[in-house]
């Protein structure tokens, strides 16, 4: 009993001892061939970095502002008798907007320079006994005092009424009117917006580091959000000379022409001041940058190494001399200009890095190059572009 149950272990354990060494060795084979096995070489697009002089600039986002703007209210109140413009009107200065009722006032103005003119004829008279002697000096100082008194209530009346016709301040543009004839309007209250869009204000901010970088008379370049395709031309015309406590920057403004009307007080821009000094760079497009939370990166396109044979022979002759492989890059990035961004370490210019097909590629894999289709490289791309 004891020969016969040794015999079955010893059976059972040959038995699972080859099943175990037949499925390491089918493992181990396997691994052996994906380890060994040729990859494909992956298509990829490329570009080769650029030695680039490119002009030092500083940058900013603000607000379009009117070089002139108001909302136009009335200084006393009244019934409104005429509206003398449409909405979005262009309008010049002393142009009548609105005319409100003034019948009282008129009567009133028409009262007063009556007595102004009585006062005047008694001012006369009594000129004329003073020099006969026939009154004395106090009752020609009363009468004069009293022609004064008169004039100045009917000029203060006649100031009244003009407050009844509410004229444009400067030339511009009209909003949308915001009053109605028979529509009774409280002092101050706004009949319609005027604003004057040539030129316009560009009012941007600019962190405290470059206050002394700006100065008035330098080129500005603005750009909006709705116009990519357009820039405008300016100059900076003012600097506020305190730095904001709070945010560390300081405002700018620009002078821009605005003949066509493109720009809109209200709407969002870049600005952009070029300096004087150019500086030589190293670029590569955008896309050829991997961005990573632990370094960017970038492949660069290489000969593949020659393979030698098993006791350091010459190559085989199954390697193509043109074979080309990537070797991955850790990259330090600077300033981005439209498709291309600047490299201040790890690429040199003329290196010819990948610019498409990344997600595919690893350190040491093969590639072939294919430039039908090109990624933008421009450094100011245009919608068409993008």
């Amino acid at each position: 009993m004891n020969k016969r149950m040794m015999w079955m272990l010893v059976i059972t354990a040959v038995v699972f001892g080859g099943l175990f060494g037949m499925k390491w060795f089918g493992n181990k084979m396997m691994n052996q061939y994906f380890d060994n096995m040729t990859m494909p070489p992956a298509a990829v697009s490329s570009a080769k970095a650029q030695s680039l002089n490119w002009r030092s600039t500083i940058s900013g986002v603000g607000t379009v502002v009117a070089s002139q703007g108001t909302r136009i209210s009335s200084e006393s109140g009244g019934l409104v008798a005429k509206v003398h413009f449409e909405s979005g009107a262009q309008v010049k200065r002393g142009d009548l907007l609105v005319t409100l009722s003034a019948g009282s006032e008129q009567a009133d103005l028409a009262r007063l320079q009556s007595q102004a003119t009585l006062a005047k004829s008694e001012l006369s008279r009594l000129q004329r006994l003073y020099k006969l002697e026939a009154i004395s000096k106090s009752e020609l100082d009363r009468a004069e005092t009293d022609f004064r008194a008169t004039q100045s209530a009917a000029d203060g009346q006649r100031a009244k009424l003009a407050q009844k016709q509410i004229r444009a301040p400067f030339s511009g543009q009209l909003g949308i009117r915001q009053v109605d004839v028979g529509q009774y309007l409280q002092a101050g209250e706004t009949m319609v917006t005027l604003q004057q869009l040539d030129p316009v204000y560009v009012d941007f901010t600019l962190p405290e580091k470059d206050v002394l970088l700006v100065d008035v008379g330098q080129s500005v370049k603005v750009t909006l959000d709705g116009q990519n395709d357009r820039v405008f031309e300016g100059v900076v015309s003012a600097i506020e000379p305190q730095v904001d406590v709070q945010t560390r920057n300081f405002k700018v403004r620009a002078n821009v022409a605005n003949a066509d009307r493109s720009l809109r007080p209200g709407q969002f821009a870049r600005a952009e001041i070029a300096l004087p000094a150019v500086r030589k760079v190293v670029a590569v497009p955008l896309t050829s940058v991997s961005y990573n939370p632990y370094g960017n990166s970038v492949y660069v396109i290489v000969k593949a190494p020659k393979k030698a044979g098993a006791e350091g022979e010459e190559a085989t002759a199954e390697q193509s001399e043109d074979e080309l492989v990537v070797r991955r890059r850790f990259i330090k990035t600077g300033e981005a200009r439209g498709d291309m961004v600047e490299v201040t370490e790890g690429v040199n210019a003329g290196d010819e890095v990948a610019t498409s097909g990344l997600l595919k590629l690893q350190n040491d894999a093969k590639v072939i190059i294919n430039n039908t289709v090109m990624p933008p490289s421009s450094t100011n791309p245009t919608p068409a572009e993008s």
